[in-house]
């Protein structure tokens, strides 16, 4: 029998798997992938945390769905899109190296296209993401930001796990423990 944990995210309650990972710790699977509901109700919820932001970017693949809710939210033309792989199309635009996140076990990379350099530059821009746990990706993109000449103005998550909830320079709507 399959084990969950539920949680409310500002009114939607969310029924997520209990996964174990190959490190031993077990975590509450948040997957915004093919859920429109739940994808809708948080990107509206985290699009009241925005702000003054001029831009927002996400990380390849789960925040790209919910980024575009909160771009069509704040009626937002465009959002940058870091990439974990370099793309053909992406020859001229920049690249970063990070940690490694709880989730993949490696050290990874981030890649922006030229457009979305362009886009960001000179701009106070707001990350978003789905969940903040180590806190290794959101580094990641905070370098991708800097290095875009862009200023990091919000850290937005739908969801803080572990201790990821105890950060003053992160916003988020929920949040769940390792387990």
């Amino acid at each position: 029998m399959e084990k969950f944990f539920e949680v409310d995210i500002k009114g939607y309650n969310a029924q997520l798997p209990i996964l174990p990972l190959p490190s031993g710790i077990n975590i509450a699977f948040f997957n915004l992938h093919g859920n429109s509901p739940l994808t809708e109700h948080c990107g509206k919820e985290l699009a009241k945390l925005v702000e003054d932001s001029e831009v927002l970017i996400t990380a390849e693949s789960k925040g790209l769905q919910l980024t575009h809710v909160v771009a069509r939210e704040l009626n937002m033309p465009y959002y940058a899109v870091a990439r974990k792989s370099k793309k053909l199309y992406m020859q001229d635009g920049i690249s970063v190296s990070y940690g490694t996140s709880i989730t993949t076990g490696k050290d990874q990379e981030f890649h922006l296209s030229k457009h979305d350099v362009d886009l960001i530059k000179g701009k106070k821009v707001a990350i978003v993401d789905d969940v903040i746990s180590t806190g290794e990706s959101v580094k990641g993109l905070e370098k991708l930001v800097e290095k875009a000449g862009g200023i990091v103005h919000k850290k937005l998550f739908v969801l803080a796990e572990g201790d990821a909830k105890n950060r003053a320079d992160v916003g988020f709507l929920a949040s769940i423990p390792l387990l």
